[in-house]
């Protein structure tokens, strides 16, 4: 059984190491392109999706930094805490920097003799059709373009910046979110002295990202923003995941806007998914062939599209509140807010994902 992965990134290696636990031999085939993650670039992981990395991946202890507390506010009611998560003595969430879990991972999968990576051009279908099982993560490569051209794609016009900030010492455990005139920006801890931003700002004119952190900062003291970085935004949806012995992964078949930190997330439960999967064919002695890749789409597909609508919806919400410069949908959330069952019900969501 051979199994190969298209692309280097982070999902690639984290389905590399669920895949090598079940001794399946893995080829990772990447370009001569290194990803080079930018030192700014988190990411925040849900207390599930922590514990279950902490089993079944690698040890994030020591490179991710805990959080208890996740406060929202909005420009159009000025200090008022509108949505609050929370859980006395226990984290809700983590903020991990891509960089370090890269590096990671990849000293980790090198250790596993069923693990190699290889060099390979972008058009060499020749290379593909050596293996079983072909898992794509690579958006350029020409497969992509060629067999998986459907899809809903949505631009936000609008960029993505982001930071670092370093900051004199607090107990910096609380992620704040506010959603301002030009679109959500998140304080996103990382250490008691450093804090990543990411500002999705609506408008694709350069800005003074620096001004702007500093406007709506309201508890730290700066000392220096450093590793400023921006991205376009958009969002997708895959219509259909796999073709033949090839299934996409991750991004590919769902990208979602950062302001809710759910992105890989949504890609972590569908490795859960997809390991289950894998797990209960190898449990009744059945081969692994493309029916993995039916099984994973019936069973992911209307919930990340449902799932990834939600975000949208949410954004949309606050981004016509925006431009009308409205305060309806903020003062019903403050509302909804003080309701137990409502927050519990949007605490479960968020760290276990949809379940249908």
């Amino acid at each position: 059984m051979k199994i190969c992965i298209l692309g280097d990134g982070l999902t690639s290696l984290v389905l590399a190491k669920i895949l090598l636990n079940k001794k399946i031999s893995v080829d990772i085939l990447h370009e001569d392109k290194a990803i080079n993650y930018s030192n700014s670039r988190t990411f925040g992981i849900t207390k599930k999706n922590y514990d279950f990395f902490d089993d079944e991946i690698l040890c994030l202890k020591k490179i991710s930094w805990k959080l208890d507390n996740i406060e929202v506010y909005t420009e159009n009611l000025p200090n008022q805490k509108i949505l609050e998560f929370k859980k006395n003595n226990s984290e809700i969430f983590s903020i991990i920097r891509n960089r370090q879990l890269y590096k990671n991972l990849n000293i980790e999968l090198k250790k596993n003799k069923f693990f190699k990576k290889k060099l390979f051009k972008k058009n060499n279908l020749t290379i593909i059709n050596k293996y079983n099982l072909v898992f794509n993560c690579n958006k350029n490569h020409f497969i992509t373009k060629k067999f998986f051209s459907k899809k809903i794609e949505k631009k936000y016009n609008s960029i993505a910046h982001t930071a670092i900030i370093k900051h004199k010492k607090i107990d910096n455990k609380s992620a704040v979110q506010i959603f301002t005139k030009f679109g959500p920006i998140a304080f996103l801890p990382i250490s008691n002295f450093e804090t990543s931003i990411v500002y999705s700002v609506n408008t694709s004119a350069p800005v003074d990202l620096e001004a702007l952190i500093n406007k709506y900062n309201t508890k730290y003291s700066i000392l220096k923003i450093l590793d400023k970085n921006s991205f376009e935004l958009g969002s997708l949806k895959l219509r259909n995941y796999f073709y033949k012995n090839i299934l996409c992964f991750g991004d590919l078949i769902h990208k979602i806007h950062p302001l809710a930190g759910q992105g890989f997330n949504m890609t972590i439960r569908d490795i859960i998914d997809l390991s289950n999967i894998i797990d209960e064919k190898i449990q009744l002695g059945l081969e692994l062939n493309s029916s993995i890749f039916e099984e994973f789409e019936k069973k992911t597909k209307h919930r990340n599209f449902i799932f990834s609508e939600g975000i949208d919806l949410i954004y949309n919400f606050f981004d016509q509140e925006r431009k009308i410069n409205g305060k309806l949908i903020s003062n019903s959330l403050k509302h909804l807010g003080k309701n137990k069952y409502f927050k519990e019900f949007f605490s479960k969501l968020a760290d276990e994902g949809l379940r249908l």
